[in-house]
């Protein structure tokens, strides 16, 4: 696993303080995840997420997994 930080940004529908709580134990559960938030007052919901060795398709999966849209944001 790579110990580098790396930033990934999404765009979500991850819209209130409720979808935060449902995706909150997947998120957290995940290895490879330092951190993460989402901007629910951002047009987009941006979900940030600072990587130590998960990919953007592997948090894609995840947050699908708990139910919601969720498309990369290429940088």
């Amino acid at each position: 696993m790579n110990n580098e930080k790396n930033p990934l940004q999404f765009k979500t529908n991850i819209n209130c303080g409720g979808c935060v709580a449902t995706v909150t134990p997947f998120l957290n559960a995940a290895e490879g995840i330092e951190s993460w938030e989402v901007d629910t007052t951002h047009k987009d919901k941006i979900l940030s997420v600072n990587s130590k060795g998960i990919t953007a398709q592997e948090v894609i999966q995840i947050v699908q997994s708990a139910g919601y849209k969720i498309e990369p944001i290429h940088q």
